[in-house]
């Protein structure tokens, strides 16, 4: 299992969030959404501060993490969360 984030993601996520080096995001679980590995589910994503992180990735200063209390979404597969400049907006796949 494994958490990778793009740098041109992460530095959407800093302008579009103002965010500072130093900075946490939390991708969690949340209710509703399709098209992920588990029906009925999706993933969100917010400033937080890290209780139990079971993964991370640091880039260009900021973490992105995920809860170990919700590593059950991943199925020990990666989370690839990458930047589409066509649409300039965000991807999360899991793969």
């Amino acid at each position: 299992m494994r958490l990778s984030v793009e740098q041109s993601a992460a530095q959407w996520y800093i302008r579009e969030l103002e965010l500072a080096d130093g900075d946490h995001l939390r991708i969690f679980v949340r209710l509703g959404g399709s098209g992920s590995v588990q029906p009925g589910y999706s993933l969100g994503i917010m400033k937080d501060t890290p209780r139990n992180p079971g993964l991370k990735d640091v880039v260009e200063g900021i973490t992105f993490y995920m809860e170990a209390d919700n590593l059950w979404f991943l199925e020990d597969k990666e989370l690839l969360i990458r930047f589409n400049a066509e649409e300039d907006d965000i991807s999360m796949d899991i793969e």
